[in-house]
C-alpha cells in the first residue's frame, strides 16, 4: 500500500564558486623615433620569445597605434622583461 500522500523536502544547498584573483597584469612597449623596426623586433623575439611574426606584428602595432601589449602576467614576471627592453633602449613600462 502507497500513503496518501507524499511529503517533498526541499534543503538549501550553499554553493560555494572558487575564485582565482590573480594579477594579471601587461607588459606594453611604446612607440619612439630613434630604435628601429629590426632592433624592436629582434627584441622581442630575444627577451618576449616572441616567434619572428609576432614579434613584426606587434611592432607594426607599436609603429602605428603608438603601443602594443607584448607579453602579459604577474608583475614579478614581467619586471624582468621590461628592465631587459629598458637595457635594450626602448620604452616599456607594466600596466
Amino acid at each position: 500500500m502507497k500513503p496518501a500522500y507524499q511529503e517533498e523536502i526541499l534543503t538549501d544547498v550553499d554553493v560555494l564558486e572558487a575564485v582565482e584573483t590573480t594579477d594579471l597584469m601587461d607588459l606594453v612597449v611604446f612607440n619612439d623615433d630613434v630604435n628601429t623596426f629590426d632592433h624592436v623586433i629582434e627584441t622581442l623575439i630575444r627577451v618576449c620569445k616572441h616567434t619572428p611574426e609576432q614579434a613584426e606584428q606587434c611592432t607594426l602595432l607599436i609603429h602605428y597605434k603608438g603601443k602594443c601589449a607584448v607579453k602579459n602576467g604577474t608583475f614579478d614576471f614581467l619586471k624582468p622583461l621590461r628592465e631587459a627592453i629598458c637595457e635594450a633602449g626602448i620604452d616599456a613600462r607594466i600596466l
